[in-house]
C-alpha cells in the first residue's frame, strides 16, 4: 500500500513512518524540512515551506506518489482539515485523522471548561463530545496562535463530510516517551489524586494503532480510541514506579479530579486485533531510563 504521511518527522509521527516501513509499505512524507528525523532511507521525502500548520496547500508532488492512503498528524482545527479533504477527495482511498479525547464531554468537564457533573465509567467512541468549542481559546496570545483556532471536534466534523473520501479517526491519549513527556510528569505531578485515571500511551505502541488502523480495510469510516488495554488509577501506577525525582505535585490545579479520562480501548483491539508492540510497564521503565540520561 501507498501511503503518505503529513508530518511525519516529529514525535509521533517518525514512528509512524517507521511503523508503515516495517509493514512493508510505501511510503512518503510531506514536511518543511526543518525538523530533523532520522527516517528509513527508501522513505520518499517531500519538502515545502507551505506545510508548516494550518496546512492548506499541497502540491502536485503528492499526487504524482500516488497515495491509497494519507495520515494527517497535523490537521488540527477546521480550516486545514476541511483543505485537506478538498484536496484528497477523489485522489486516495482514506484520509486518517489523528484525533484526541479532549474532544469528549468529560474532558471538558475535567478542565471545568463544560459545565455539568462528573460522566462515570470509561469513554467509549460513542460517549458524548464537548458542546462547548475552542477549549484553548483563553490561553492563546493570538488570534494566529494554534490554541485560538485548535479544534479537533471541527477537524473530526471536516475530514468526515465528502462521501467520496473515506475517513478514519484516531482519538489518542496522552503519549509519552524519547522525545516527550519522557519524565511522566503527567502521572508523578498527580500523585496527591491517588484514584484519578488518565489513559497513556507509549509513543511505538500509538504509531503501531496508527499504521495498522491506516492500511486495515475494516478501519474506513470509524472512529477508535488509541491507549492501554486498562487504564490504573495514579496510585496503582505509582505502586511499581520508581519514585519521583524533582516532580513537585500539582497542587494548584483547577482541575476535577473526580472526572476520570479513561478510554476503553476495545474497539480497536476486536475490530482491528490491535495488541501493543511493547508492554506498558517495560514502555514506562524505558522512557524514564531515557529521561534520566
Amino acid at each position: 500500500m501507498r501511503v503518505l504521511v503529513i508530518g511525519g518527522t516529529g514525535f509521533i509521527g517518525t514512528h509512524i513512518v517507521r511503523q508503515l516501513v516495517d509493514h512493508d509499505h510505501v511510503v512518503a512524507v510531506y514536511h518543511r524540512g526543518c525538523t530533523q528525523a532520522v527516517l528509513p532511507n527508501h522513505v520518499h521525502q517531500i519538502l515545502h515551506p507551505r506545510s508548516a500548520m494550518p496546512i492548506q496547500k499541497f502540491p502536485k508532488k503528492l499526487f504524482e506518489f500516488g497515495p491509497d492512503v494519507v495520515v494527517h498528524t497535523l490537521a488540527m482545527g477546521a480550516a486545514d482539515a476541511e483543505a485537506a479533504v478538498r484536496a484528497f477527495a477523489g485522489h486516495t482511498g482514506r484520509l486518517v485523522l489523528l484525533s484526541s479525547g479532549d474532544v469528549y464531554r468529560a474532558y471538558g468537564r475535567f478542565t471545568r471548561f463544560e459545565p455539568g457533573t462528573p460522566e462515570e465509567g470509561l469513554l467509549s467512541e460513542d460517549a458524548p463530545l464537548r458542546t462547548k468549542l475552542f477549549l484553548y481559546r483563553a490561553q492563546a496570545a493570538s488570534e494566529a496562535a494554534l490554541k485560538y483556532w485548535y479544534e479537533k471536534i471541527l477537524a473530526e466534523h471536516a475530514v468526515c463530510s465528502d462521501p467520496k473520501l473515506s475517513a478514519t479517526i484516531l482519538r489518542l491519549p496522552k503519549v509519552y516517551g524519547p522525545g516527550s513527556n519522557e519524565d511522566l510528569s503527567t502521572i508523578y505531578r498527580y500523585r496527591h489524586q491517588p484514584d484519578w485515571r488518565w489513559t497513556h500511551g507509549f509513543v511505538e505502541n500509538v504509531a503501531a494503532a496508527v499504521a495498522l488502523a491506516a492500511t486495515h480495510p475494516s478501519a474506513a469510516g470509524r472512529v477508535y480510541n488509541v491507549g492501554e488495554a486498562s487504564t490504573p488509577r495514579i496510585a496503582e501506577r505509582l505502586e511499581w514506579m520508581p519514585p519521583p525525582s524533582a516532580i513537585e505535585p500539582d497542587l494548584s490545579s483547577p482541575f476535577d479530579f473526580t472526572q476520570n479520562i479513561a478510554y476503553d480501548t476495545s474497539r480497536i483491539r476486536t475490530e482491528l486485533g490491535y495488541r501493543e508492540i511493547i508492554s506498558e510497564q517495560e514502555a514506562v521503565l524505558r522512557t524514564l531510563r531515557v529521561g534520566a540520561n
